[in-house]
């Protein structure tokens, strides 16, 4: 057998828990050997969990003595930055959790020193894995949709209602919606329909917040509305919000395509509604469109995605799996951290635009 990946993950989360360290065990390819964590007692329960030899309370003493190929960083979005670089400079592989950094400068470093030292990097926006999104990917690709008019993508949650502290509404580590659910959004943008050229944003915080000490937080934003001029042709509207009551318990999201040629419709709850996908074409009405079976892969497609979301991101090419992929074969991945630097110059336009009230250009 040949010898497994050594990785290195920073964060011991629920997110780390649910996806990123089961989806690691169940490839053979690759051995966590090492798990780091401000709470040495949260993460020697993970490192039990999952079979992790070695814990670390300190990113940079396991990056210096964890013997790692790879570092996978699931850290809240101020970390981001320095932790990337710190495990580029000891030559490491990286996979790092969206927003990609807190500016399109710091961004823009990651991918630069990346590319410099000729190791792989992904930037991880979950959704674009989905198998109908991988579909509508192709068939505005394959010209379905001809030149394309206008799109909306919408990401509704209600979890900014909790009051309790959350550092993704500490305006000192995160931007609220805008990097959460809005660096989704873009890079759906960016994959299903291309580049956003420039933007008029609209951000609004509707409610207060603790912070760690108990007394009201305010400055990360918790809606968003932005409007887009696409570089090559087209419009989109982007609408975010953490503080919408939906049907799905967890999150909805709808994305609505209008060309020349024809008009497409999606929309998913996470647990309670299975993606549906509908086209229109020429005068006539949406039919609902079959998701072939090559991109559903053994998956129940009249089934939510919540439940399947493990079953999705262990088939190959899909998630963490195409980070290996990459490693091993020594070719480009996607979404990279190009991808995420592009996605991060958005969100700067989008507050530049808010603060300013007007038009801003993506630089």
């Amino acid at each position: 057998m040949t010898e497994r990946i050594r990785v290195g993950v920073i964060g011991t989360s629920w997110w780390a828990d649910l996806h990123h360290l089961p989806q690691f065990a169940a490839d053979t390819r690759v051995q966590v050997v090492a798990i780091c964590g401000r709470n040495r007692e949260r993460a020697q329960a993970m490192a039990t969990k999952y079979e992790i030899p070695y814990v670390f309370t300190d990113y940079r003493e396991m990056i210096a003595q964890g013997n790692l190929q790879a570092i996978v960083i699931l850290t809240p979005d101020d970390e981001h930055f320095p932790m990337a670089m710190a495990a580029l400079d000891a030559g490491l592989h990286v996979l790092c959790e969206k927003p990609l950094a807190r500016s399109a400068a710091q961004a823009r470093q990651m991918y630069e020193r990346a590319e410099t030292l000729g190791v792989r990097h992904m930037a991880y926006f979950t959704w674009r894995w989905l198998p109908h999104y991988r579909y509508i990917h192709d068939l505005v690709a394959q010209g379905e949709l001809g030149r394309l008019y206008h799109a909306h993508f919408h990401f509704m949650a209600g979890n900014g209602r909790n009051p309790v502290y959350s550092w993704r509404f500490d305006p000192k580590r995160a931007t609220g919606v805008l990097g959460d659910y809005g660096s989704h959004m873009i890079d759906l943008v960016g994959y299903l329909v291309g580049d956003i050229g420039r933007v008029h944003a609209q951000l609004a915080i509707n409610g207060p917040r603790n912070g760690p000490d108990g007394r009201p937080l305010y400055g990360a934003w918790d809606t968003a509305t932005i409007l887009a001029e696409l570089r090559y042709g087209g419009q989109a509207a982007i609408e975010l919000s953490a503080v919408a009551r939906t049907h799905d318990p967890a999150m909805e999201q709808t994305v609505i395509l209008h060309g020349e040629a024809g008009s497409l419709t999606a929309s998913f709850g996470l647990f309670t509604a299975a993606p549906k996908v509908q086209l229109a074409k020429g005068d006539g009405s949406f039919q609902d469109l079959a998701i072939p079976a090559h991109y559903l892969q053994g998956l129940n497609a009249a089934q939510p995605v919540g439940p399947q979301m493990g079953a999705i991101f262990s088939q190959p090419a899909n998630g963490s799996r195409s980070f290996v992929d990459a490693i091993l074969t020594g070719q480009t991945v996607a979404p990279s951290f190009y991808e995420g630097w592009q996605v991060q110059r958005v969100i700067d336009a989008a507050i530049v635009s808010h603060e300013r009230g007007g038009w801003v250009d993506v630089a």
